[in-house]
């Protein structure tokens, strides 16, 4: 059983973090008597690769610093700007373990991106 991202960060030297919340915005909502905005989670039928494009941008990051953010925060620098921008273009899908970190350095909630990932692979299955 995975342990929850706050645990892997702490043993791995990285200190907790604090429970991230669902990254929101304002979205239309289209009514017979006009236009209502109600704020509704961004990873809601996104795919991850948008999701981590706005979010990383939202958070002003470039793809370096995300990929030295993610490098530092999980010990392993594997992980690359070629491989971030794959990610972002949807070449590529971050499986669960960078998705633990993507969750710590975006401070975005594992299962708002777990959503986006199921999202993203049905849009692919569907091209």
């Amino acid at each position: 059983m995975p342990m929850p991202i706050h645990e892997t960060a702490s043993r791995a030297g990285v200190p907790a973090a604090r429970d991230p919340q669902p990254v929101t915005t304002d979205v239309p909502v289209v009514r017979s008597s006009g236009v209502l905005r109600r704020s509704v989670p961004e990873g809601a039928g996104e795919p991850i690769w948008d999701l981590m494009r706005r979010v990383r941008k939202l958070r002003g990051l470039t793809q370096y610093q995300l990929a030295d953010r993610l490098a530092e925060l999980s010990n392993n620098s594997s992980v690359s700007r070629d491989e971030v921008a794959r990610w972002e273009r949807g070449k590529r899908v971050p499986g669960p373990y960078w998705r633990q970190w993507l969750s710590v350095a975006l401070d975005v909630p594992s299962e708002q991106l777990l959503e986006a990932v199921r999202c993203g692979r049905t849009r692919r299955a569907s091209r």
